[in-house]
């Protein structure tokens, strides 16, 4: 079986940001099968700093019911020092959620590419931000 490649996404999204337009477009990908997600993982941090790390069947009954129609396969992938990283990067009293979601999109391109005895040279991901920017400062040189 070939699997697509997986990406590490951590927001900082609080339970009823889930419940909306975040969590909606997330559900339409899953379900028009464009991603897969292969491991989520809660981090809670407290006012002191202290964070805690949740999975699926650790999380409270609401929310779970909201994550639920994701249909998480939950994996383990996600560790401690990812976890770790995360939560150094969170804001005290804030939440994130640890995502690994694998592009299924991609699969049957990597096996017609296999089969042609291909090989992937480079795979990086330009995060949106930097692409965003990009197309801002070409746009204003432009003018």
């Amino acid at each position: 079986m070939t699997y697509g490649p997986i990406d590490f996404i951590a927001l900082e999204l609080g339970t009823e940001q889930l419940k909306g337009e975040a969590m909606a477009a997330l559900l339409e990908l899953v379900d028009k099968k464009i991603i897969r997600l292969v491991d989520l993982v809660v981090v809670v941090k407290d006012e002191d700093g202290n964070f805690e790390a949740l999975e699926m069947q650790e999380l409270a009954p609401d929310l779970i019911a909201v994550l639920d129609p994701l249909d998480v396969e939950v994996t383990g992938m996600v560790q401690m020092e990812d976890i770790e990283m995360i939560a150094g990067a969170l804001e005290n009293n804030k939440t994130a959620a640890i995502l690994l979601v694998e592009n299924l999109w991609a699969i049957k391109f990597a096996e017609a590419v296999t089969r042609a005895s291909g090989r992937l040279i480079m795979y990086d991901r330009i995060p949106f931000e930097v692409v965003n920017e990009m197309v801002e400062l070409f746009a204003q040189a432009e003018e």
